[in-house]
């Protein structure tokens, strides 16, 4: 029997809680298009998805962990060597092996070359580098910035290792220009998510055979 890839039509889930049973793990840099993830999040959520949120400081100097902790119910993780009580796991490998697909929005310039490269120096960086599942990756910076030959190679670098990149829209930007470089609209993230995520089984159907 060939495994399902997801609900379908016939299943309840699919009109009520279409992403009931995935798991998605969400990534935030510091841009000001955080305020967009918290739609996201929030949308995910109510179509049944659990999500769980890690920050690096400079995405909470833009959104406080507090918002995105009302949005999930769960804990943000914001601290590499801080651990709950009785959990003995290493945290910044046991996140991604329990999500179905990692969310890194907004992706800043800093953040793209450093996972180009290799580079853990934060907890989004760890799990990034040692992520255990599919990513996707929304851009979200100046548009001199996005189309230095830099940023464009380790784009491209990351494409062709595998990652999903959302590509930026060109718009108003915070620094008062009309370019490319904003990030994706709530919306346009969201199905790109939902589609990805409703194209594998989720872990957990797997975990409960």
């Amino acid at each position: 029997m060939t495994e399902s890839a997801g609900p379908t039509s016939a299943d309840p889930r699919a009109s009520d809680a279409p992403l009931a049973g995935y798991e998605l793990l969400v990534c935030l840099t510091g841009g000001i298009a955080c305020y967009k993830v918290a739609t996201v999040v929030s949308a995910l959520v109510q179509r049944g998805c659990g999500v769980t949120v890690a920050m690096t400081r400079n995405a909470r100097r833009f959104i406080t962990p507090l918002t995105f902790q009302a949005l999930t119910g769960r804990e943000v993780h914001v601290d590499p060597w801080r651990f709950a009580a009785g959990d003995i796991g290493i945290q910044h490998l046991r996140l991604s092996e329990r999500a179905d697909l990692l969310l890194l929005a907004p992706a800043t310039a800093n953040t793209i070359g450093k996972l180009a490269c290799g580079i853990a120096d934060n907890l989004v960086g760890a799990l990034l580098i040692g992520a255990a599942c599919p990513a996707i990756i929304a851009p979200a910076m100046n548009t001199r910035m996005w189309e230095h030959p830099a940023v464009r190679r380790n784009v491209e670098f990351l494409r062709d290792a595998g990652y999903e990149i959302v590509d930026p829209e060109t718009g108003w930007m915070a620094c008062r220009a009309v370019g490319v470089g904003r990030m994706v609209e709530a919306g346009g993230l969201i199905e790109r998510v939902e589609a990805r995520l409703r194209s594998i089984p989720p872990r957990s159907a797997a975990s409960n055979h």
